[in-house]
């Protein structure tokens, strides 16, 4: 039955009518003829009683498939597991992919539930996920999974075909065959095309390709994500120092890391966890206070600043119609060579050299800034009939958007190069410190041509 042509709305209200009408035969075969991910939409969407009918409906193998598709990192979450029992919640996690049970158990709240599901659940589960669950976060051991198939370089290929028909229904991912020698260590990769098509009585190592693009066990998941994005590959082997192989991190993992990476690069920007939901508006009001306060002090810096040059304003009040313009400008400015430099870094294609990418800002810097104030310029001639106030408030602007624009593009590389993440330099931080920058520039000018202006 084809539910989902109808819109997510209505699916969902079937479902819950065929729950409340204790339905649980039909209730199964139009739930389970549904793709997981679909499974899971309606799922997420459902009263606490009607989860707790499915959880008496759905064996915990049928339920692991739709908890494979569910995002690990929603709050709710926890919420699903308190619901279920133990044992029931503990044969879940072990039917699932290892990754994601681990991914689920890190944000389980209650510890002692962790522990507890892990005494419960299958042995074999219980070792694959102990495996991963004590790798460092954000790397390829904590992303990888230990559901794979590897073979021997001694088999033949009617051998491995046989082993690979026996670990098919374990495995996560068999786009490739990885192979290994006799103490584990990855020496090639075989393609099904090839397992198939060649004679049955050749050696797998007659046949693997030696070229295995791999990864270190503890590289950092970003490189892991682009190295798959660059190869546009499906899968790909994780490596310990022994070059033993340890698991697989396959494409949907590495779209996982990829969304989770803009979420913060994204969040940096704005200076806001983008990534949080909040059920009520002082949880929301209360993640965005921290960046503002701070700014809000930074913010009082350029109040200060405008304030040591109350006597230059006074004698020319002109010049108090053109701050919040060419501080704007500049913060602008800043944003955008901020948004350019942490796109570089984070695809890491950045110019490690300091003097080059230095005089190209400059340049960009100096280009943008002589064509905005040569632009404002002429529209405070047409305005005020004034050129020196024109050519003042143009070499201000100039000046301020050159120095906006390398502050944007310096402050990320200074915070990489420290070990920070660069999209802590966020977008609110560049355009209030451009705001101080450029207010100094503005009237420390302005102050050279007063007897000009007034």
């Amino acid at each position: 039955m084809e539910i989902f042509e109808r819109s997510l709305e209505e699916s969902i209200e079937t479902f819950k009518k065929l729950l409340n009408e204790n339905r649980m035969t039909r209730f199964r075969t139009e739930y389970l003829a549904l793709h997981n991910y679909e499974q899971s939409m309606i799922f997420a969407n459902l009263e606490k009683e009607d989860r707790e009918k499915i959880y008496q409906y759905l064996s915990p193998s049928e339920l692991a498939d739709v908890f494979d598709l569910l995002e690990s990192q929603d709050e709710t979450i926890d919420i699903y597991f308190e619901e279920m029992s133990p044992p029931y919640a503990a044969t879940v996690l072990g039917e699932m992919y290892a990754d994601n049970a681990v991914d689920v158990l890190n944000n389980l709240k209650n510890r002692e539930r962790v522990n507890l599901y892990m005494k419960l659940m299958p042995a074999e589960s219980a070792r694959e996920i102990s495996s991963l669950i004590n790798y460092l976060d954000e790397t390829a051991g904590a992303i990888m999974t230990t559901e794979f198939i590897s073979v021997q370089e001694g088999l033949t290929l009617s051998a491995a075909y046989h082993r690979l028909r026996e670990q098919a229904i374990k495995a996560e991912t068999i786009y490739y065959v990885y192979v290994v020698d006799e103490n584990d260590r990855l020496v090639g990769v075989i393609s099904l095309r090839d397992l198939i098509i060649n004679d049955e009585d050749k050696l797998i190592h007659d046949v693997m390709n030696t070229r295995v693009i791999s990864v270190q066990v503890n590289d950092n998941q970003e490189e892991v994500a682009k190295m798959v994005q660059d190869y546009d590959l499906l899968a790909l082997p994780v490596v310990g120092f022994d070059h033993e192989l340890l698991g697989v991190i396959t494409v949907d993992d590495v779209l996982d890391v990829m969304q989770d990476e803009a979420d913060s690069d994204y969040s940096g920007l704005a200076a806001v966890d983008v990534s949080e939901s909040h059920d009520t508006p002082l949880s929301a009001a209360r993640s965005r206070l921290p960046w503002l306060v701070t700014l809000l002090f930074l913010g009082m810096g350029t109040a200060t600043l405008i304030s040591q040059y109350d006597a230059l304003i006074a004698e020319a009040s002109v010049l108090s119609a053109f701050v919040t313009l060419i501080t704007g400008t500049a913060g602008n400015a800043g944003t955008q060579s901020l948004a350019v430099a942490v796109r570089k870094l984070t695809n890491k294609y950045d110019d490690d050299n300091f003097f080059t990418s230095l005089m190209f800002e400059l340049i960009t810097g100096a280009i943008t800034g002589f064509i905005v104030g040569i632009t404002v310029m002429l529209i405070v001639l047409v305005w005020q009939q004034n050129l020196v106030l024109g050519a003042v408030i143009g070499i201000a602007m100039m000046a301020a958007i050159i120095v906006a624009n390398l502050a944007g593009s310096f402050i990320p590389k200074i915070m990489d190069k420290l070990g920070f993440d660069p999209a802590v330099a966020s977008g609110p931080f560049i355009s209030t410190l451009s705001d101080l920058t450029s207010v100094f520039i503005y009237f420390s000018i302005a102050q050279l041509f007063l007897s000009a202006i007034i």
